[in-house]
């Protein structure tokens, strides 16, 4: 019976949770208790007493470890001496950091564009099909797949074995082209296309995003306004151009920024698939290595900040775009 007097035994948990249990009463108690007498208790009481503690988690959570960052950022690789902005410099004037900078511009654009385009054609390719559901199962079914997982499968897809008598290609890809009478290629490392082959790995999986919240789109376009354009001799491309786009534009908008903001966080493809090795690198996967494998915190935190930075002007972005969609409601 002594292991039930030792620190952190089941007797110290258990009360612990009856502590626990015990404050959330207490103050689930205040709370419902000004909600019953309101005469009483200004409405700002009230306000607070539900959105003060998750608020005060929120600034916790988020908030202090921000400010830490950005402290942080201000000094060298120990955190020991002060260095202004030293980090900032040289992670805009170095050429190994300005690199890793245009692959995450390369990133951000073409990934979230290809994958709005194509997640568009396809919604409306498939709108109203007789194998519509089975259709769409088919391009969602990548989001179902962890970052890693697609990841290891592109990764086989993408193997490279030596084009010698009595090697067999088991990269998906390399064996058409053996087929087809093209040598192997090793597609993960020559640059710059290494960076464009694993963009397609996030188009595989973000299509089924942009095509599910699109397809919605479409279907809630009224059908009077459809009606109404065909009466006016517009079919095919010209229905698609000045009916289809304009009246999904609020979702064009979400896509478009969701998508961008995913992938400037982009870190597990290029961790899985290269390592950031061979001109892949990225700033999310760049920041990381900087951390925990060059152990230079200071110029870690720079890199985080910078990217917490390029996410902003997204946000902003579609913010004022759903705002604007608001006030034509």
């Amino acid at each position: 019976m002594t292991w039930l007097l030792e620190p952190g035994s089941a007797v110290e948990k258990f009360a612990v949770m009856l502590v626990a249990v015990a404050v959330f009463v207490v103050v689930m108690g205040v709370i419902l208790f000004a909600v019953d007498r309101p005469k009483r208790v200004p409405a700002w009481v009230v306000a607070l007493g539900f959105v003060g503690v998750p608020l005060a988690f929120l600034a916790y959570g988020l908030v202090r470890p921000g400010l830490i960052t950005l402290w942080q950022s201000f000094f060298d690789r120990t955190g020991s001496e002060f260095i202004g902005f030293d980090n900032y410099l040289r992670a805009f004037t170095e050429g190994q950091f300005q690199k890793v900078l245009l692959v995450t511009a390369a990133w951000v654009i073409l990934a979230p564009l290809l994958s709005t385009i194509i997640g568009l054609a396809y919604a409306v390719l498939v709108d109203r099909t007789r194998f519509e559901k089975l259709a769409k199962a088919l391009v969602f079914v990548p989001m179902a797949i962890s970052m890693v997982g697609a990841s290891i499968i592109w990764k086989f897809v993408y193997e490279f074995r030596p084009d010698q008598p009595g090697v067999n290609q088991i990269g998906l890809l390399n064996q058409l082209l053996v087929w087809l009478g093209i040598p192997p290629q090793q597609f993960l490392i020559g640059q710059p296309w290494n960076s464009g082959f694993l963009i397609v790995v996030m188009i595989w999986i973000q299509t089924g995003f942009a095509m599910t919240v699109l397809s919605a789109a479409i279907k809630a376009i009224p059908d009077d306004i459809t009606e109404a354009a065909r009466l006016d001799g517009l079919h095919g491309f010209g229905m698609f151009r000045y009916i289809t786009v304009p009246s999904i534009r609020p979702a064009l908008v979400v896509v478009l920024t969701t998508i961008a903001m995913g992938t400037l966080k982009a870190f597990d493809i290029v961790r899985t698939m290269t390592g950031g090795q061979f001109g892949t690198q990225v700033v999310a996967n760049e920041f990381y290595t900087q951390a925990f494998r060059q152990g230079n915190q200071g110029l870690a935190a720079a890199l985080a900040v910078v990217l917490f930075v390029l996410v902003i002007p997204i946000i902003a972005y579609n913010v004022r775009q759903m705002r604007k969609s608001e006030e034509i409601r």
